[in-house]
C-alpha cells in the first residue's frame, strides 16, 4: 500500500473495530438511531469549528457531546430524542454552510466522508479513543446488559446506575464524533448500525455478537478500501454499501437454533 495511504487506513481501522461494538450496546438499549443523530449534531459542530477555524474533530466533539448532554438532561433515553438530534443537526449543516465561506462542497464532505485526508492528528485521537474505550466497554457492558434484562434491579437496590449510562452516552459521543470527523456521517451510521444488526441475528450469546460485529466492521472496511482504492471510488458509499451487501448475505444465513443457545 502507498505511504500516503497508510495513515489514514490505520486510523479508520481503529473505528472499524469501535464501532460496532459500541452499536451493539446501542441496539441492545433500543437506540440504535444514535448515531444518526448524534452524528448529524457531530457534522454540524464539525462544520462550525472549522468556520472558527478549529479542527474538525474538536467542533465534531462539542456537537456529539452537547446532544448526549441535551439527553441526558432532558431525561429521554430512546430513539425519540435521537430523532430530534437528526433534525436539528440537518438545519444546523445547512445553515452553517450556506451562512459561511465553508460553503455546501465542505458540508457535503462531511456528510460523504473524507477519509484520504486523515493526518497524523487524527490518527492519534482515534488510537487513544480506542485505548480508552476497549477497557470502558468492558466495565459498562455487564451493568448495561442488567439494566435493560431486569431494570428493576437498579431501582430496588439503590445503585448509583447514572454512572454508567451517563458513561455510556459520552462514550457513544465522543465514538461517533471520531467517526464523523474520519468517515463522514453515512458511513459511521452503516458501521454502527449493519454489523450490530447482522450480530443480533446470527450471535448466539453476547460474547459471540461481540466478536462477529467486531469482525464484520473490520473485514468490511478492509474490503471497502481496498475496492475504492483498486476502482478509485469514494470511500464512504464503497463502506457503506459493502456493509448494505454482507446484511444481505446475512439473512440467507442460518440464524441459531434453540440446542445452540446457551
Amino acid at each position: 500500500m502507498d505511504e500516503l495511504f497508510v495513515l489514514p487506513f490505520c486510523a479508520g481501522l481503529t473505528l472499524a473495530l469501535l464501532l460496532p461494538l459500541v452499536g451493539n450496546l446501542l441496539r441492545l438499549r433500543d437506540e440504535w438511531l444514535a448515531t444518526l443523530g448524534l452524528a448529524h449534531l457531530a457534522a454540524a459542530g464539525a462544520l462550525f469549528g472549522m468556520a472558527l477555524h478549529l479542527p474538525s474533530f474538536l467542533g465534531a466533539l462539542a456537537g456529539a457531546l452537547a446532544g448526549a448532554g441535551a439527553k441526558q438532561a432532558s431525561g429521554g433515553r430512546s430513539n425519540s430524542a435521537y430523532g430530534l438530534m437528526i433534525l436539528a443537526g440537518w438545519a444546523l449543516t445547512l445553515l452553517v454552510a450556506a451562512n459561511t465561506a465553508l460553503g455546501d462542497a465542505l458540508a457535503h464532505a462531511l456528510i460523504d466522508g473524507q477519509l484520504y485526508f486523515v493526518g497524523r492528528q487524527a490518527l492519534a485521537f482515534d488510537f487513544l479513543i480506542l485505548l480508552i474505550a476497549l477497557p470502558a466497554l468492558r466495565w459498562l457492558a455487564p451493568r448495561l446488559i442488567v439494566a435493560r434484562l431486569f431494570p428493576a434491579r437498579e431501582q430496588a437496590n439503590r445503585l448509583a446506575a447514572w454512572r454508567w449510562h451517563l458513561g455510556f452516552d459520552l462514550l457513544a459521543a465522543v465514538a461517533i464524533a471520531a467517526g464523523t470527523a474520519t468517515f463522514g456521517l453515512m458511513a459511521s451510521f452503516a458501521l454502527i448500525f449493519v454489523p450490530p444488526w447482522i450480530a443480533f441475528r446470527l450471535g448466539a450469546d453476547w460474547r459471540r455478537a461481540q466478536w462477529l460485529a467486531a469482525g464484520i466492521g473490520v473485514a468490511g472496511y478492509g474490503l471497502a478500501f481496498w475496492l475504492a482504492l483498486v476502482f478509485d471510488q469514494p470511500f464512504g458509499p464503497v463502506l457503506v454499501a459493502v456493509l448494505v451487501i454482507c446484511f444481505g448475505i446475512s439473512v440467507r444465513w442460518p440464524q441459531p437454533t434453540s440446542t445452540e443457545l446457551p
